[in-house]
């Protein structure tokens, strides 16, 4: 029985101390406005690094494909100097061939 006297006293009092309690505390308003006002700048912020993170997406997904066309060009450049030098290690073949059968033929 006393610990429900003394748990009706405690929740009385709490009931007292909230009624008194003052919401309209005027500190409290200007942080909600500051925050209200960083909170908003944020999401701007935001939204900025949003777009910069978009456009630079574009510009690595570009470049990257411009990296690939230089390489592939690179790659068949090099196929064509490889079969240019061996066309012309057969020409000089076929001349020192040809050079030897002159050679056989004066003789």
């Amino acid at each position: 029985m006393n610990s429900l006297i003394e748990k009706e006293k405690k929740l009385s009092l709490a009931l007292t101390k909230l009624k008194k309690l003052n919401l309209n505390n005027p500190d409290r308003k200007r942080n909600i406005e500051n925050l209200s006002l960083q909170k908003n700048q944020l999401e701007i912020e935001k939204l900025e690094l949003e777009e910069k993170y978009k456009s630079l997406s574009e510009d690595y997904n570009n470049l990257s494909k411009k990296l690939d066309e230089f390489q592939n060009q690179e790659k068949i450049e090099s196929k064509k100097q490889t079969e240019f030098s061996e066309k012309i290690d057969e020409l000089n073949q076929e001349t020192d061939i040809l050079l030897s059968e002159i050679d056989e033929w004066q003789t």
